[in-house]
């Protein structure tokens, strides 16, 4: 039975594998679910604010080795907070100065941020270099705790996991049990009549957007705790990003929760038996029969007819 403890043993690790690339897909998920699902905005730069996440966190963590190492235990708090400032400044120009001209021309404000992609990242290329940076962590995210007998479970994913669920509670509550989150579903639903009731729809639209950059900022902080950071580290995110939000649901966000959660399972314990591209493709073949049985996603959401 020896034979049956390992298996069981390798089918935990991998699974608490699959929570941590979970945390970081939700995070993302979370913040295009915002964009695309409540804005009907197709953000192909979304996985660059992930990338403004990461390297904000990476140069804190440097200038605090560098100028201040009796704060390096605690800096990374500041990171999560800074990658998330800068993702939302970030975010808030790019809507006011392009975004807010594409509204209602989906397929034109895919052409944009793809492009707009591609400039962010030739800007971290040159800012940064082509090679991938680490960030320095904290020792109290160093290391595991072993519940069993030979599964190790990383502090660092255990951190990102109670980050991920405060930071997800807290959206819930702004966007359902907010003021705040009332005129953003408003304006999204009837945005005539949300101004004629004096709702400031322009002001909704620049918060709304730069939240859901804000938030991919957040998962960038967590990026780097499970792998270092290159100009296009976001990119390797936005199709399974993409594909978590429409699989959930498109304006779903306990959709997405669920679809990031079955979606990074899937893949990571299928990846450690036939290899990564295998995985992706499983994974893909997947969804796409559910989406064919279900093309409104697993959570639609119900409107009045």
């Amino acid at each position: 039975m020896d034979w049956l403890s390992e298996f069981g043993a390798i089918l935990m690790m991998q699974g608490f594998n699959g929570l941590s690339v979970f945390c970081v897909l939700l995070l993302m998920a979370l913040g295009l679910a915002i964009i695309f699902g409540q804005m009907g905005v197709i953000n192909m730069a979304h996985g660059e604010f992930l990338t403004i996440g990461a390297y904000s966190t990476y140069l804190l963590s440097r200038l605090t080795t560098e100028y201040a190492p009796a704060l390096q235990p605690y800096y990374f708090f500041g990171a999560i907070v800074l990658a998330f400032l800068v993702a939302y400044f970030v975010g808030y120009w790019v809507e006011r100065l392009m975004i807010c001209h594409l509204y209602k021309r989906p397929l034109d404000t895919l052409l944009a941020t793809w492009g707009l992609s591609l400039i962010m990242q030739q800007v971290f290329r040159s800012s940064f270099g082509p090679k991938e940076v680490t960030a320095t962590l904290p020792d109290w995210l160093m290391g595991s705790v072993q519940p069993f007998e030979g599964v190790d479970i990383p502090l660092n994913g255990l951190f990102i996991m109670a980050m991920t669920a405060a930071l997800t509670g807290t959206i819930f509550i702004l966007l359902y049990r907010s003021r705040w989150g009332l005129q953003v579903r408003a304006t999204m639903q009837n945005r005539l009549m949300s101004g004629a009731v004096g709702i400031n729809t322009r002001k909704v639209d620049r918060t709304t957007f730069a939240l859901g950059c804000g938030v991919a900022g957040v998962a960038g902080a967590a990026f780097t705790t499970i792998g270092s950071t290159g100009p296009t580290s976001g990119s390797l995110y936005i199709v399974d990003t993409f594909l978590t939000v429409v699989f959930g649901g498109a304006q779903s966000l306990i959709g997405t929760i669920v679809s990031a959660f079955a979606i990074a399972q899937t893949q990571s314990t299928a990846e450690f038996f036939m290899g990564g591209s295998l995985a992706k493709v499983l994974t893909l073949s997947i969804v796409i029969l559910i989406l064919l049985m279900r093309p409104q996603g697993l959570f639609a959401v119900k409107v009045r007819k």
